[in-house]
């Protein structure tokens, strides 16, 4: 409906540091077997506890899912973490017969050089990255890792300019292809695919049109409620949205309807 042509299942926005480990896997279950002949599914396994991680890996692999991806641990007092995370991802990759996505974000405390990813992506079934970085860094690995190691952020807004000068093929891992789009207006796909054939500045017309729609989610986003906003963005969107868990804090009233005020001038067709 919205040109997807997979979902991302259990990340930040889905609250996974909320779910039981029981609720991950049940989560996991519906979401590839409603996907399956549909579209693919990456599943996080993200998790403190390395056990945890390699019990949600194993459950991905026994339901068919083809790929997980792992977020970059916090790791309290340590600085010299290159050797850590070498060693960590590659006994997740011993363990795991499934392809693996890296994930490195400033939410661990620190972010892995580019040096570093390439590293790792020399073990068998690592299969991306979500690189939460500044472009200098993603583009560096892009370039160092070549074909070994698929680079993606979670950026929509440097989307285009990625795949024409740096020939990306994949937006990995976040929430602007839900978020930005209905079945009735699917512009992040219509770009996307107008860049894919080469079409740069009709693709770039359409991507600047989505501009009201972005700043309608950014200026309306509470710092410490982005689930909480989002998810209502959902539900005037006509999907499944909901409240968030606790800790979380649920929108306001008022914020609600100044979130509502502004989705209904943002330009986005229903």
């Amino acid at each position: 409906m919205l040109g997807i042509d997979g979902v991302f299942v259990a990340g930040k926005q889905g609250e996974f540091f909320s779910l039981s480990v029981a609720e991950r896997k049940r989560l996991f279950d519906i979401a590839v077997d409603t996907l399956r002949g549909r579209g693919g599914a990456i599943l996080s396994c993200s998790d403190q506890n390395m056990d945890v991680v390699l019990e949600l890996g194993r459950h991905a692999q026994s339901i068919g899912a083809e790929f997980i991806v792992v977020h970059a641990p916090v790791l309290h007092f340590v600085h010299d973490r290159d050797d850590l995370l070498l060693a960590y991802y590659r006994t997740l990759s011993e363990e795991l017969d499934i392809g693996i996505a890296l994930w490195s974000h400033p939410d661990s405390g620190y972010v892995m050089s580019p040096q570093l990813c390439a590293r790792i992506a020399e073990l068998p079934n690592i299969v991306a990255i979500k690189y939460s970085v500044q472009r200098e860094m993603y583009a560096e690995l892009s370039r160092i890792a070549g074909d070994r190691l698929i680079v993606s952020t979670a950026s929509e807004e440097e989307w285009l300019d990625n795949i024409v000068e740096l020939g990306w093929r994949l937006y990995l891992c976040s929430s602007p292809p839900f978020l930005l789009q209905t079945a009735r207006d699917r512009r992040m796909r219509e770009y996307t695919d107008l860049a894919f054939r080469g079409e740069v500045e009709r693709a770039r017309a359409v991507r600047d049109s989505l501009e009201p729609v972005r700043r309608a989610l950014r200026e309306t986003r509470p710092g410490g409620k982005p689930q909480a906003q989002q998810k209502y963005w959902q539900e005037l969107l006509g999907q499944a949205g909901g409240p968030v868990r606790r800790p979380m804090l649920n929108l306001t009233e008022q914020e609600r309807r100044v979130t509502r005020d502004a989705f209904e001038r943002c330009g986005l067709r229903i």
